[in-house]
C-alpha cells in the first residue's frame, strides 16, 4: 500500500512539474502561438484528452480525500497520469514543431 501511495504522489507531482515547464516554454514567446490553428474537423480529436483530464482531476480529488489509502485508486491515478503525460509530451512536441516552422518577425 505504501508503494502505491509513493508512486501515485511522485507521478502526479512529476506531471504537474512537466505541465508547468511546458506552459512556461510555450508562453515564452506568445506571438508564435498565434499561427497555430485548428480546423473544424479536428474538434472531435479533443474528446479523448478531455476525458483523460477529467479522469485525472477526479482521481486526484478522490485519492487526496482518501489520503492515498486505497491502492486500487492510487494505481488508477498512476496509469491515468502516465497516459496523460505521454499525450501531453506528444502534443508538446507537435506544437513545438509547428512553432519552429513559423518564421520569426
Amino acid at each position: 500500500m505504501k508503494l502505491s501511495k509513493l508512486i501515485a504522489k511522485t507521478v502526479t507531482r512529476l506531471f504537474l512539474v512537466l505541465l508547468m515547464v511546458a506552459l512556461a516554454f510555450l508562453m515564452n514567446d506568445n506571438n508564435k502561438l498565434d499561427h497555430v490553428y485548428l480546423a473544424k474537423n479536428q474538434i472531435w480529436a479533443f474528446i479523448p484528452p478531455i476525458l483523460l483530464i477529467l479522469g485525472f482531476v477526479t482521481l486526484l480529488i478522490i485519492c487526496a480525500r482518501q489520503k492515498y489509502t486505497k491502492p486500487d485508486l492510487n494505481w488508477l491515478l498512476v496509469v491515468n497520469t502516465v497516459v496523460l503525460m505521454a499525450y501531453g509530451i506528444t502534443l508538446f512536441i507537435r506544437i513545438n514543431e509547428m512553432i519552429g516552422q513559423v518564421p520569426a518577425h
